[in-house]
């Protein structure tokens, strides 16, 4: 059977994207989102999140009658749930979008329907996902109760796209997919195939759940080595980015970057699901975590040993004092906010500091929240003119491009090297 109507559930950072891809390749395809902001600007052939060439698709695609969004789902051929997991408790995984997602669809599931979920998600989720849907909808039989033979297929397909190239990566990376059955996984396959260019890779849910989570592990396992370096080198006095250019000519050793933490929705989460449903052996991967997650504190304290030198040599008062940082998003030329190291630093930079504190975030136009009635959003030029001490959080395209001579000042806390 083929796919006449795709439906995306969750119209974020991912789903958005996987929606246009479907919508470029002249398929009709449905957006579902509870955010009815989201809704009108997608209707509008417009994007509510920064991801490069994403507008020019989006707006081709809604013009050419290929995409539309909604806030209800509606009958399709295929569903993808693309909606977020976070945390609960004690860094436990929250299937709370996903269970809700599930049970949005289960009303307009028809016989012959595909379901992919594609959320980060503890091992298990699928076969989860599953449960829901056969409870909700007791006419139709699923892969757990009826196999090869269920009238509906379900699969785990996780997303490896990296933000600030989604739109080559969706379509260039290999796919790893997870059916519940080998009849699941081939009707994902075909799905994929639509616009994907690298290869469909075939396995079981379970290990596919587990793919995901333990890539992003092995990423934040490898950054906290790099993270735990640059704090034992402040304290030798040495150099961490030169130690690392010279340790990385050896031939296999390849040292990641250091920086002020880890973010983003999936480096800073996922290694807590396996965390949390294998405690006692995931030792390693536990570290590492508690590693990144402490390292937004040692900038702090980097940050108020450089400001009580300023003191003791400009003879400003504290409140006097402007401090500005640079970068709020997780990682570098992006919007992005969620789970942002940098954003945990300025607001504990501005929770602690009496003087102005000042930002430099060139891709939002407004503060979020917890920083708009702190801190001041400025440009790059006025700070680098009015900061006493200038903290550099995220290495953006803007400030990389600055000489390192060309900034003035001697209080500076550099978390990735680029005015060294």
């Amino acid at each position: 059977m083929s796919f006449a109507t795709i439906s995306v559930i969750g119209l974020g950072y991912i789903g958005l994207p996987t929606a246009a891809a479907f919508a470029s390749r002249q398929k009709q395809v449905v957006g579902v989102d509870i955010n009815q902001h989201a809704v009108a600007t997608i209707n509008r052939g417009e994007i509510h999140i920064v991801e490069p060439d994403l507008d020019k698709v989006v707006k081709a695609a809604v013009e050419g009658g290929f995409l539309k969004a909604s806030t209800t789902p509606v009958v399709a051929d295929a569903y993808l749930i693309a909606v977020p997991t976070p945390f609960k408790g004690d860094h436990e995984p929250d299937m709370v979008y996903v269970e809700a997602a599930a049970r949005s669809i289960a009303p307009v599931l028809k016989k012959g329907a595909l379901v992919i979920l594609e959320s980060t998600s503890p091992v298990g989720a699928t076969e989860q996902m599953a449960q829901w849907l056969a409870e909700a909808r007791p006419d139709l039989t699923f892969p757990q109760q009826a196999g090869e033979q269920a009238d509906i297929n379900i699969a785990y397909c996780p997303e490896r796209v990296l933000p600030g190239q989604v739109m080559v990566e969706l379509i260039k990376n290999d796919r790893v997919i997870g059916g519940m059955t080998p009849v699941c996984s081939a009707r994902a396959s075909e799905l994929y195939n639509i616009f994907l260019e690298g290869e469909c890779v075939v396995t079981n849910s379970r290990t596919a759940e587990m793919c995901k989570l333990t890539e992003n592990s092995f990423r934040d396992v490898n950054i906290a080595f790099a993270n735990e370096l640059s704090l034992i080198c402040a304290d030798q006095g040495i150099n961490v980015w030169e130690l690392i250019r010279l340790a990385n000519r050896h031939p296999r050793v390849n040292i990641l970057q250091p920086g002020p933490g880890v973010g983003g929705h999936c480096i800073a989460v996922d290694p807590w699901f396996i965390v949390a449903q294998n405690p006692e052996q995931a030792r390693l991967i536990r570290t590492a975590r508690e590693v990144n997650d402490s390292k937004p504190h040692w900038v702090l304290d980097q940050v108020k040993a450089t400001v009580a030198d300023c003191l003791t040599h400009s003879g400003k008062r504290a409140n006097e004092l402007t401090i500005a940082c640079f970068g709020l998003a997780f990682k570098p030329n992006i919007d992005d906010l969620r789970e942002s190291p940098a954003m945990e630093i300025a607001e504990m930079i501005a929770s602690w500091h009496s003087g102005e504190t000042q930002v430099v975030e060139p891709n939002i136009h407004t503060l979020p929240n917890k920083l708009a009635d702190r801190c001041t959003l400025t440009n790059l030029d006025n700070a680098l003119a009015t900061a006493d001490v200038l903290v550099l959080l995220v290495d953006h395209n803007e400030f990389k491009a600055i000489p390192g001579d060309a900034v003035q000042q001697s209080y500076i806390v550099d978390t990735k090297g680029v005015w060294r």
